[in-house]
């Protein structure tokens, strides 16, 4: 039976991938090798050869037998992104590329460097179900789910260029991955939890990168909220709220006519007594429409003495929207009114937003 709430979220039935060695667990992995009529260690050679080198080229694996090579590429690694294009600003230290997957659908994802870190803003679906009315990516309705090898494919990707030194700045590490890109996380949760397991379980079963430096976002899926509460990973939380009163929440994010404001952020302070992680709320100010200053003193009361952070998001520009950011005056105002109050809150660096890379401004379009 469904967990309450998945069914109108749920993929149109088109394009499924085909099964990828990065959609199996360790148990999976020896069991797709020896299906194969290889023995089951070499399915931890081929885990070190992906998690540990970084290194998914069949034909260059020296203790793989050449005969097998063929099988392994065409059963356990089928492509299932090609890039389309790569853009490039900040004087190439941001990168968004467009991927096209098996079916012809389009997905984005974009890496950002930074003096002490590198992000890479991952899609989980192509496209979006939830409707919201400023985000472009919400705008252009649900294709499908990526699976679990599609989603951490991304992160692969962009821990390999680094490597390889393709990015500005000198070889590096990935150490963030946000669940921001195109796509609710929590509506396609297995294929997210497969991917986050990939990227945090120590090698050979995964990246073994921190959970502290993964954030999955949702715009308020209370069900799967509770959930990731249960995990047991202290992966941050971060939650779509953009605006503090129903009224104007159901208009901006449709899904809170199923899970109001007060149950999202229930469930959000849940998560934190839990995890003892500080939750983030992204708050982006759309000019007269949430950044008035009873809105932010609403705001101020709901978070006050919660394990929090707000992240206001300067509205990014789309195609064709009718709203824009808030005046700088506006943005100042509503800083200080949240600060007044104890809370602590930054201005999200909009990096990206001249190559339409920004938070709500990734539509795929090819």
């Amino acid at each position: 039976m469904p967990a309450p709430g998945e069914l109108i979220f749920e993929s149109p039935k088109k394009g499924k991938p085909p099964v990828h060695f990065l959609d199996l667990g360790v148990p999976e992995r020896k069991e797709a090798v020896t299906a194969l009529g290889l023995p089951g260690f070499r399915a931890d050679q081929i885990s070190r050869h992906v998690f540990e080198h970084l290194n998914t080229d069949v034909e260059s694996w020296s203790d793989i037998p050449a005969t097998a090579k063929p099988q392994i590429q065409s059963d356990l690694f089928p492509n299932l992104l090609d890039p389309v294009r790569s853009i490039e600003c900040d004087n190439g230290e941001t990168v968004k590329t467009l991927w096209r997957l098996h079916d012809g659908s389009l997905v984005e994802s974009v890496l950002m460097r930074y003096p002490s870190r590198v992000t890479i803003c991952i899609s989980s679906q192509a496209g979006c179900g939830m409707n919201c009315p400023f985000c472009a990516t919400g705008q252009a309705g649900l294709t499908r789910n990526l699976s679990t090898a599609e989603i951490f494919g991304q992160v692969l990707s962009g821990a390999q260029a680094l490597a390889r030194n393709e990015i500005a700045g000198g070889p590096g590490r990935v150490s963030n991955i946000v669940f921001m890109g195109m796509g609710e996380p929590m509506a396609n949760y297995k294929a997210v939890m497969g991917a986050v397991h990939r990227i945090v379980d120590p090698g050979p079963a995964g990246l073994g990168m921190s959970a502290r430096g993964v954030t999955v976002s949702t715009v308020g899926l209370v069900p799967r909220i509770k959930q990731l509460a249960t995990e047991g990973l202290p992966l941050t939380l971060a939650v779509s709220l953009h605006a503090p009163d129903n009224e104007l929440r159901d208009t901006l994010v449709p899904i809170n006519t199923r899970w109001s404001v007060e149950e999202v952020l229930d469930a959000a302070w849940e998560y934190a007594d839990v995890t003892k992680r500080r939750v983030s709320i992204e708050y982006a100010l759309i000019k007269d429409i949430n950044d008035q200053a009873q809105r932010a003193k609403l705001l101020a009361k709901r978070l006050q003495g919660q394990l929090v952070h707000v992240n206001l998001i300067p509205l990014n520009p789309t195609p064709g929207s009718k709203w824009t950011a808030s005046r700088p005056e506006d943005e100042r105002a509503f800083v200080r009114i949240l600060k007044d109050a104890g809370v602590q809150v930054t201005v999200r660096d909009t990096r990206g937003s001249e190559i339409d890379g920004a938070c709500g401004q990734l539509a795929a379009l090819d």
